[in-house]
């Protein structure tokens, strides 16, 4: 990896290192980065109960971004760069060596087939996510299937999570695992209720089972996906469009766990947090004091009335909220639906 330049933030501003030289450039507004403290987060400041961005201009940036994960020890973060009309997607990583971040750079597994959606088990012995390479048997698919891998053993060959998850006639998506290795995903099965519904696969000795739908409770007759699981399963979190109380394109819902079992009805996370756009791909950080998701919330400047000038236009589309997808951050109270 080129670490000729390490990258910090403060505020929404970059802090570039130039370990040749030894210098720093620092913008006579920025603050210092108290590393000690905040290394998991470049040094951002620390979000509230508003989304913010998350690291402008070098995660979130005028691209389409989405599905961000971190390593249990924080040290890690990988996430998905979609690129144009969806002809390639990677999985891009960032490294943290005890002093400094990494640049952004294409995971060693990824960049030839599409994947996506990386998510790391709770005790980070396990990376899973989704990529559309052919299986065991050796045929392409167009459909997404869930693959995994162990850091321990190295990053260059992904196994299949295998039958009965994953077959050639159905596509998985988004995988989130439990501390008990249990997997909960989306798919659209014949038993599905809507368009896609989210799964699991309990883990029992070893083995994945056969996947459970999670039922009427959780799963609507529209579209329910990308979902987080607590790794105590005491909570979930998903997407879901087309429900009555939804806010925008798409919103984020949370559920809690009951007796036998049971989920209690779906609560929407509310304006603080969801907007009129699609709001997805959520993780909770290991501390759970940190919810991230990806939003193509975009600039309000769009929605001006008012005659516009192309140089306007252009500064719009070049700009961050531009309507692809960026990554954001916000406090979180697990129990605040409760």
């Amino acid at each position: 990896m080129n670490r000729s330049i390490f990258i910090f933030h403060s505020g929404i501003l970059t802090i570039l290192f130039i370990l040749s030289s030894c210098g720093r450039q620092q913008t006579a507004d920025q603050s210092p980065v108290d590393a000690t403290t905040d290394w998991r987060y470049f040094g951002q400041k620390l979000p509230d109960n508003n989304p913010r961005i998350f690291s402008p201009d070098i995660i979130s940036t005028r691209r389409n971004e989405r599905d961000i994960t971190f390593a249990p020890a924080g040290n890690v973060i990988f996430y998905s760069l979609v690129m144009p009309a969806n002809n390639l997607n990677v999985i891009l990583y960032l490294s943290f060596d005890g002093f400094f971040w990494s640049k952004p750079e294409i995971a060693s597994f990824s960049g030839i087939y599409n994947d996506l959606e990386p998510s790391y088990s709770p005790d980070g012995k396990k990376f899973f996510f989704i990529s559309n390479r052919p299986l065991a048997t050796g045929k392409g698919t167009k459909d997404y299937h869930i693959w995994f891998l162990e850091p321990e053993k190295g990053w260059n060959n992904p196994v299949n999570v295998g039958l009965p998850v994953s077959s050639e006639e159905k596509g998985e998506y988004y995988p989130s695992v439990s501390s008990a290795g249990n997997l909960y995903f989306t798919a659209n099965y014949e038993d599905s209720f809507g368009e896609d519904d989210i799964y699991y696969s309990r883990f029992i000795n070893g083995k994945y089972q056969s996947p459970v739908n999670l039922g009427e409770v959780i799963n609507s007759a529209g579209y329910d996906f990308n979902s987080f699981i607590a790794p105590d399963e005491s909570y979930l979190i998903f997407s879901s469009f087309g429900r009555e109380d939804e806010i925008g394109g798409g919103d984020l819902y949370i559920a809690y766990s009951g007796p036998g079992g049971s989920w209690s009805k779906p609560r929407n996370l509310g304006p603080m947090i969801n907007s009129d756009r699609l709001d997805f791909c959520p993780y909770v950080t290991q501390d759970e004091k940190y919810l991230f998701f990806t939003s193509q919330r975009e600039n309000s400047g769009f929605k001006s009335k008012q005659p516009r000038k192309l140089a306007d236009l252009l500064e719009l589309a070049d700009g961050i909220e531009n309507g692809l997808g960026n990554i954001y951050w916000v406090e979180f109270n697990k129990n605040a639906w409760k």
